[in-house]
């Protein structure tokens, strides 16, 4: 069984930085393209980053030079780097697993694994 789970979530201001954290137990980490996405209120679910088993990255134009994505092999973990915060980036933040190494892009079709979500508010 498959098990995503974020943590490392909040509040916080415009400006400050975050870390998102996610342990992913019951498939071979290595073998899949790890990402994140997040979904504002009344928006669609948005790809936000993603990394391959080869570390190359993929990032949303509107992240790039702010977030920064990263896995931890020997801790089946994934992290995001969160820093220079606006407000536009509150949004429910989810893990996903299980990517496909040929699809490039940030896809919420591509993951087959998902997290819980978790939220991530910036004020002003």
């Amino acid at each position: 069984q498959v098990q995503v789970v974020e943590s490392g979530g909040g509040l916080v201001q415009s400006g400050g930085s975050l870390r998102l954290s996610c342990t992913v137990s019951g498939l071979p980490f290595a073998d899949y393209a790890m990402g994140w996405l997040r979904q504002a209120p009344g928006e669609e679910r948005e790809g936000v980053a993603k990394i391959f088993s080869d570390t190359s990255t993929r990032y949303a134009r509107s992240v790039n030079g702010r977030f920064t994505i990263s896995r931890d092999y020997a801790k089946n973990t994934l992290y995001l780097e969160m820093n220079r915060l606006k407000l536009e980036d509150t949004a429910m933040y989810y893990c996903a697993a299980g990517g496909r190494p040929n699809v490039t892009g940030i896809l919420a079709a591509d993951f087959r694994y998902w997290g819980q979500g978790i939220q991530v508010t910036v004020s002003s």
